[in-house]
């Protein structure tokens, strides 16, 4: 079959409230977030998945990041999700390298920032999957982006999954408002398409967020439902290709 599949979470701290406008303190955010991470337990028990993670969150949970560095692969997620500066690329990969023991080579800018490719070198990654090539409007518009992996500066990006001709976008929130059998199919065309599937989602989102003052189309399908919504795709996936981290996708 040779097909791949490239499941992710961003690990970090539960911000999103900031977003729209609703302060949340950073114990909250920190607790909410690890919450999310015992939520997907069964995901990651099932399944290889990449785990881009903040530096601030592996301080925090250094014992459970590096039993999960055993079987997932931990990429960098940044060093604080709401904050950045430049010198956080090499920072975060240090402190991720310290906590796991072991070489952190993949890097996802926090809400996909746009990021310049020479930065991201010279902190030393190998790849990049910090772009959704599709538009989202108030977001991005990277429709003039390649779908599939590339080269930018030498740097491999690996772009998260859309589908071959509308690009529909393939992440979180699709997944929560479109009908399962809908995103699902999408799923099948683009991994029969390009070989592989770039999936990410937040455990946040595998919490009880329904109390939060949140947009209804980001907290549909939150806590355990969310869970064996997951569980299902897997299963209906698992018949489609394999699960392997992000480094391990061929070029």
């Amino acid at each position: 079959m040779n097909r791949s599949i490239l499941l992710s979470f961003d690990v970090e701290e539960f911000d999103i409230p900031m977003e729209f406008r609703h302060s949340i303190d950073a114990a909250t955010q920190i607790k909410i977030g690890k919450k999310g991470l015992d939520a997907i337990q069964p995901i990651l028990n099932e399944v290889t998945t990449t785990l881009f993670t903040t530096a601030n969150f592996a301080e925090h949970f250094p014992v459970e990041i590096k039993q999960l560095s055993t079987k997932h692969e931990i990429a960098s997620h940044t060093y604080f999700h709401g904050s950045f500066e430049i010198n956080d690329l090499i920072k975060s990969r240090l402190k991720l390298e310290e906590v796991i023991g072991k070489s952190v080579t993949g890097l996802r800018m926090p809400r996909m920032k746009v990021i310049d490719m020479p930065s991201v070198i010279n902190a030393g990654y190998q790849y990049d999957s910090s772009i959704n090539p599709t538009w989202i409007p108030g977001k991005y518009n990277n429709l003039h982006l390649s779908r599939t992996q590339y080269l930018d500066h030498g740097m491999r990006r690996i772009p998260a999954s859309v589908s071959p001709n509308l690009r529909i976008p393939l992440f979180w929130l699709s997944f929560k408002n479109m009908p399962y059998q809908f995103f699902k199919s999408l799923c099948i065309q683009t991994l029969r398409k390009d070989g592989y599937i770039c999936l990410y989602f937040h455990p946040w989102e595998f919490t009880p967020i329904n109390d939060f003052k949140l947009p209804v189309y980001t907290r549909r399908w939150c806590g355990d439902e969310l869970v064996n919504r997951l569980m299902q795709l897997i299963g209906d996936l698992k018949n489609e290709g394999d699960f392997i981290p992000m480094n391990q996708l061929p070029a």
